[in-house]
């Protein structure tokens, strides 16, 4: 079955554009012309893929793309913006994006980031096969995408599980930031790592019991992070 990818762009030309070059490439593709719509759709039906303009009437992208993961929608999102827009990259992949493009943009680029992030998804699909993770106090639960805490469960961002579920998988190992965006967003940064700072920050107001003295997600200094179990401590 050919997998289904939603674009969401006000202006037609770029849709016909896009629309025209996905399908070339084997998907099937919805449109939707401002931001309600899109939401509309994205609850009505399942998407492998949502190409997301940020500048939207009604409902700007940034909105959608906040909406669609309160409400659990973990479709991944290929947010696009113009050049001339302000757009800070860490905080559109921070509220739940997967990947962002600048316009104007090739159409062979578009589709080859399509292509990259459904491989990442269907291999971290293929790989949830654990069942349970556990260190100390922990628990991550790979195939459904949860994790909690001293048994409650945590509210966390699919990046987030992504990066608590990579250095879970990873305990006691240091983990460089490069190698962290590497994995986790699939994504040449250019040297721009204040993404993994973020998330791990949001990491440890979550699970930590004492933000400021981590317990799991360690500082390698001048390296990188490691989770560690701190069982062993006591």
């Amino acid at each position: 079955m050919k997998k289904k990818i939603l674009i969401v762009d006000d202006e037609e030309s770029i849709v016909t554009l896009l629309k025209y070059n996905i399908e070339q490439a084997g998907y099937e593709t919805e449109v939707a012309y401002n931001g309600a719509e899109a939401l509309e759709k994205a609850a009505a039906q399942t998407f492998d893929l949502i190409v997301l303009d940020l500048m939207l009437p009604e409902v700007e992208g940034v909105e959608v793309c906040k909406r669609l993961r309160q409400r659990r929608i973990e479709t991944p999102i290929l947010m696009l913006t113009a050049k001339d827009e302000e757009f800070d990259k860490v905080f559109g992949l921070e509220i739940g994006a997967d990947d962002y493009m600048t316009k104007p943009f090739s159409p062979r680029e578009v589709t080859a980031r399509i292509k990259a992030i459904l491989r990442r998804v269907d291999k971290k699909e293929s790989s949830g096969k654990e069942e349970l993770l556990t260190v100390k106090d922990l628990e991550i639960y790979p195939a459904q995408y949860e994790a909690a805490i001293k048994g409650e469960r945590l509210t966390l961002t699919p990046k987030e599980f992504e990066l608590l579920l990579y250095l879970a998988r990873n305990l006691g190992r240091v983990l460089s930031r490069n190698q962290l965006l590497q994995y986790v967003w699939n994504y040449d940064f250019a040297g721009d790592t204040r993404i993994v700072d973020v998330h791990v920050s949001h990491l440890r107001e979550k699970i930590e019991p004492v933000t400021k003295k981590p317990a799991y997600i360690k500082t390698v200094r001048g390296l990188g992070y490691k989770m560690e179990d701190p069982s062993k401590y006591e």
